[in-house]
């Protein structure tokens, strides 16, 4: 790690000074990931700590961030301490968790089975978001925020209009564009039907470090309700890993068999039917996996990122799988069929 500038350093020195308590430290830049927030390493002796650097806000209990881990550290979330915040600044300093992810401990060894019980660690916190803390109704910032049908297409259509559109170079007709809204409405009214619980909404590979044997989560302050599939979703049919579906099998299990530990004596938490929850599943894996990929296409397309279009071919085949189970989805895929999407290597020269 390289030193960032000194007039950089002057900016942050103040805040970092006062939140703990020392004169001697240096910072480091983190490297970057899709979000706009900013990430440094600040380093006094053996010890270090993480500086974020986003907008301006209010401590009022409204800012998504703290709102979000304060309830999840509440009812046992492994998420990060605070050690210092400056609002006017937008500055949050946080405990360093390390740089081992989950994607990394699942690359980590020729079989990827290795990694199963860092999943399990994982699928144990998703499980405290799910239940304990969406059972606590307060004024966290994930309860005023949904994943109905509006949110929903928002999505969808962020897929269509950077991927398929805006990548792709597609010249949609008007029946064309019908058939999608159609079937994107189909696919958002029914995952909007589903009881809604805490969803982490960027619950991937990346979002969880591994440290001192525990599953740490962090990137969470879009939390909102959703279905429980959102979150499994981006779990387990992850653009970062390729894990196979006797993997993604076994540890949706595991969450069934956690989840019933939550579910005694409280209405409408029975055992669902396996073959319809993986029929849902099946439906999100639809919708979240294609706004994956719109995410992907729009990093190209906004600021002509390239670091995430390797990712397009495996999602967007993954979407192709779970499309092919449902007849009523079949003029979508055709259109994205018909349009050469899934040919496409996506590499930028």
């Amino acid at each position: 790690m390289t030193p960032i500038s000194s007039e950089t350093h002057r900016s942050f020195d103040p805040f970092i000074r006062s939140s703990l308590g020392r004169d001697s430290f240096e910072i480091f830049q983190l490297a970057g990931d899709a979000s706009a927030r900013r990430y440094f390493r600040v380093v006094s002796g053996e010890e270090s700590w993480v500086l974020m650097v986003w907008e301006p806000f209010k401590n009022d209990g409204t800012y998504p961030f703290l709102s979000v881990r304060d309830h999840f550290a509440k009812h046992g979330v492994q998420v990060p301490q605070v050690a210092g915040l400056d609002p006017s600044s937008g500055l949050v300093l946080l405990e360093d968790l390390g740089d081992l992810t989950l994607e990394r401990k699942f690359w980590e060894n020729q079989s990827h089975a290795s990694s199963l019980p860092f999943y399990r660690l994982t699928i144990d916190e998703l499980i405290k978001m799910h239940y304990p803390a969406t059972f606590d109704r307060n004024d966290c910032t994930a309860f005023k925020m949904s994943f109905d049908v509006e949110k929903l297409m928002w999505e969808m259509n962020y897929g269509r209009d950077h991927l398929l559109v805006g990548l792709c170079g597609a010249k949609l007709t008007d029946l064309e564009m019908r058939e999608i809204e159609k079937v994107f409405l189909k696919v958002c009214s029914t995952l909007n039907d589903e009881p809604k619980f805490i969803a982490h909404r960027d619950f991937h590979s990346r979002n969880v470090m591994l440290k001192l044997g525990k599953a740490r989560i962090i990137d969470f302050q879009d939390a909102r309700l959703g279905s429980i599939q959102y979150d499994l979703v981006s779990l387990l049919r992850d653009s970062y890993v390729n894990m196979d579906e006797v993997m993604a099998r076994e540890l949706i299990g595991y969450y069934l068999d956690r989840r019933r530990e939550y579910a005694k004596g409280r209405p409408g938490l029975e055992d669902p039917s396996l073959e319809r929850f993986m029929r849902i599943y099946e439906i999100q894996t639809v919708q979240r996996c294609f706004k994956a990929c719109g995410s992907f296409a729009s990093f190209y397309n906004m600021r002509q990122d390239t670091r995430y279009l390797k990712y397009l071919p495996a999602t967007l085949q993954t979407v192709k799988r779970a499309l092919g189970y449902f007849d009523e989805y079949k003029p979508f895929l055709r259109i994205l069929e018909d349009n050469g999407v899934f040919e496409r290597s996506f590499e930028v020269a």
